[in-house]
C-alpha cells in the first residue's frame, strides 16, 4: 500500500423524507455526475466502482449506474449496515492505494421507507440476534424500539458512568441544529436550542426526546478517487489526499464487557481511530474538523471520547466549554451531522466525505471551518463495522 490517494471529486444530493424521494437509480445516477462533474472526468475513465446500499436487491449499483455509463468495470456492491458509504469508500481507497487501479468511483445510496429501521428477512437468524440479547440484557426498557435501546442504552450507561446529565445530550442537538440552519443540503435547518430539545417528544423518560434521534432519509452521495500520479498526468484536484484510513469490526469486548457504549461500538470506534492516528503520525489535536456518526445524539457525545477528542468522561465538560463548535478545538459535524442533515444508511458515508473534501478545499460556504487542513470522518454501521478516516489538505 504505497499509493497516495487523492479525491479529486465530490458530489451530493439534497437528503430528503421518505416519499419525496426520486428512485434510487436516479439518485446515485445523481450523485455521481455531480462527482465526475467536480473531479473534471468523464465516466469510461473509471476503472471500478464500489456502490453500497442497505435496502435494495442485488446489483441495483450496476441499475444505478447503467444511467451514467455502461463501460464494462467491475462494479461491486457493498452492504455494511450504517457503515455502507464509508466501506465502499475504504475498498475503493484500497483498490488505488495497492496499484491495482488509479481512478475508482464511491457511491452511495439509500431509498428508505418511514419510521424505525427494521428487519427485511424475518425468516432467519437476525445479524442482531447478540446485540438484541445485550440489550435486553443491559437495559431495562420495554416498550423502546430496540435501536433507541441501543444507543439510549449508550447513553445512559454514560449518564451512571460518569454523571453526564441529560441536557449534554440536548446541547449537542442544538449544536447540530446551529450548524445545520449554514447547510442548504439538510433536511432541517430550524435552529433549536437545548430547552426546545429537552421539552420535545418523550420516547423514553429521562433518557431521550424525538428530536435526539436522527431521522429516516433518502439521499445519494459519491466520491472519486485518484492516484497522485493519475491526478498528475490528467491535471487534476490533489488538494485532499486520504492520509490514512482503517477499518474495524466487533471483538469480544463488544458483549463481554456488559457496557452499552462497548455494545455500540466505543472498542470499535476507538481501535479505528488509534490506528488512524499511528499510520498518519498525528494526534487528536492535530485535527481540524470531524465529521463523526451522530445517529443519536447519545452516540455523539460518547464518540468524542472513542475518538480521543476529550479524555474518558469528559464530554460534558467538552460540550460545555463549546469544544466541539466553531471558536473550540474541533468543529464537530459542521454538516449538522445525521441529526439534522439525515441519516439514509448507504449514503451517509460518502456525504462526510462531501463534506470533509470541501472543508479542506476551502469551499464549503457558510459552514467553512477557517484554515481546515486535516479532516477526521468516523461512520460506524452495528452488526458491526466502523471505518475511521484522515484527510488532509495538500
Amino acid at each position: 500500500m504505497t499509493s497516495n490517494v487523492c479525491v479529486a471529486g465530490v458530489g451530493m444530493i439534497p437528503f430528503t423524507k421518505p416519499g419525496a424521494n426520486a428512485p434510487y437509480l436516479v439518485m446515485g445516477a445523481e450523485a455521481t455526475g455531480l462527482a465526475l462533474k467536480d473531479a473534471g472526468v468523464s465516466y469510461d475513465m473509471i476503472q471500478q466502482a464500489y456502490v453500497g446500499y442497505v435496502y435494495g436487491d442485488s446489483t441495483c449499483g450496476q441499475r444505478a449506474l447503467y444511467q451514467v455509463g455502461m463501460s464494462g468495470i467491475p462494479i461491486i456492491n457493498v452492504n455494511n449496515n450504517c457503515s455502507t458509504g464509508s466501506t465502499a469508500l475504504f475498498m475503493a481507497r484500497q483498490a488505488i492505494a495497492s496499484g491495482a487501479v488509479d481512478c475508482v468511483l464511491a457511491l452511495g445510496f439509500e431509498q428508505m421507507k418511514p419510521g424505525a429501521l427494521g428487519a427485511v428477512f424475518t425468516d432467519r437468524p437476525s445479524a442482531f440476534d447478540e446485540f438484541d440479547a445485550a440489550a435486553n440484557q443491559l437495559v431495562d426498557a420495554p416498550g423502546v424500539p430496540l435501536a433507541l435501546r441501543y444507543f439510549g442504552g449508550a447513553g445512559l450507561s454514560h449518564m451512571k458512568k460518569y454523571g453526564t446529565p441529560l441536557s449534554s445530550f440536548a446541547k449537542v442537538r442544538a449544536k447540530a441544529s446551529r450548524h445545520a440552519k449554514n447547510n442548504p443540503l439538510a433536511l432541517f435547518r430550524k435552529e433549536v436550542a437545548a430547552d426546545d430539545v429537552l421539552n420535545d417528544q418523550v420516547i423514553w423518560p429521562g433518557v431521550m426526546t424525538r428530536l435526539m434521534a436522527c431521522p429516516p432519509t433518502c439521499g445519494a452521495a459519491a466520491a472519486v478517487l485518484v492516484s497522485e500520479k493519475f491526478a498528475a498526468k490528467h491535471s487534476l484536484n490533489k488538494q485532499v489526499r486520504i492520509a490514512a484510513q482503517a477499518m474495524t469490526t466487533d471483538t469480544a469486548s463488544t458483549f463481554n464487557a456488559g457496557d452499552m457504549m462497548k455494545v455500540v461500538g466505543f472498542d470499535m470506534t476507538q481501535s479505528a481511530a488509534n490506528k488512524v492516528y499511528e499510520a498518519a503520525g498525528v494526534g487528536p489535536k492535530d485535527i481540524d474538523v470531524v465529521e463523526l456518526h451522530d445517529c443519536f445524539a447519545h452516540n455523539e457525545l460518547i464518540t468524542y471520547e472513542a475518538l480521543g477528542l476529550c479524555p474518558e468522561g469528559g464530554a460534558e465538560r467538552f460540550i460545555d466549554d463549546g469544544d466541539n463548535t466553531y471558536g473550540g478545538q474541533f468543529v464537530t459535524n459542521p454538516s449538522g451531522g445525521l441529526l439534522s442533515k439525515g441519516h439514509p444508511l448507504g449514503a451517509t458515508g460518502l456525504a462526510q466525505c462531501y463534506e470533509l473534501t470541501r472543508q479542506l478545499r476551502g469551499t464549503a460556504d457558510a459552514t467553512q471551518v477557517d484554515g481546515a487542513r486535516r479532516g477526521l470522518q468516523h461512520n460506524l454501521g452495528l452488526g458491526g463495522a466502523c471505518v475511521v478516516t484522515l484527510y488532509e489538505r495538500a
